[in-house]
C-alpha cells in the first residue's frame, strides 16, 4: 500500500513536470517527485518491528543483523535531501533570473520574448 502511494505521489509530480507552463509550479513539481524518491528509498530499508543497527555488549551479531533496519537508504535519503536542497536553490536562482530579465515566469511568454528580440 505505501508503495502505491509513493508511486501516486512521483506521478503527481510528474503530471504537474510535463504539463504546467509556469516555472514556479515546475520547481514544485520537481520538488514533490523529490519527495516521493525519498519517500521510497526509506520504504525499502524498513523492516516491521526493525531494530536500530547498534551493537552493543548485550547484542549479539546474529542477532543484530537479523532484526535490524538497512541503514544504507537512509544514508542515502540524507545524501539526496542535501543534492536536492542545492538544485532547488539553483532552480530558483534561475527562475528569479529569467523573471528579472523577462517579467514573467510562463515558459511560452518568455519564448515569445526571445523570438522579438531577435528579430
Amino acid at each position: 500500500m505505501l508503495y502505491t502511494l509513493t508511486s501516486v505521489l512521483f506521478l503527481v509530480g510528474l503530471f504537474g513536470l510535463l504539463t504546467q507552463r509556469n516555472i514556479i509550479k515546475i520547481i514544485i513539481s520537481v520538488s514533490i517527485i523529490e519527495s516521493a524518491v525519498n519517500l521510497f528509498l526509506v520504504l525499502v530499508g524498513y523492516r516491521k518491528e526493525g531494530l536500530a543497527p547498534i551493537i552493543t555488549r548485550h547484542t549479539s551479531h546474529g542477532k543484530i543483523m537479523e532484526l535490524s533496519v538497512d541503514p544504507f537508504p537512509q544514508a542515502m535519503v540524507v545524501t539526496s535531501i542535501v543534492i536536492g536542497l542545492s538544485v532547488m536553490a539553483l532552480m530558483i536562482a534561475i527562475a528569479l533570473r529569467l523573471y528579472h530579465i523577462y517579467g514573467t515566469y510562463n515558459i511560452d511568454e518568455i519564448k515569445k520574448k526571445q523570438e522579438e528580440e531577435k528579430t
